[in-house]
């Protein structure tokens, strides 16, 4: 199928060398691109994730406020 469109003088140059540099045609190249950028976005959707409950019981750690962030700076610097 033939098309028409508008790329910018800069990557329109930059293509056909590479193009020529690979022994291969503008349109192959411009395919292949399109290829790759159709796939990367197909790919990259991915699927729900079911994240597991935990089952833990306990709670926080006497003395240790989850709303005040130096408590917890505390309790991670202490070995």
């Amino acid at each position: 199928m033939r098309t028409t469109v508008r790329i910018k003088d800069d990557l329109l140059r930059r293509a056909r060398k590479r193009a020529a540099d690979d022994g291969r045609t503008l349109t192959s190249l411009i395919e292949d691109g399109l290829t790759l950028i159709l796939a990367k976005r197909k790919a990259s959707r991915r699927e729900r994730v079911e994240l597991p409950v935990s089952k833990a019981s306990g709670g926080v750690l006497p003395g240790i406020d989850l709303n005040r962030s130096s408590d917890l700076e505390e309790v991670m610097d202490t070995p």
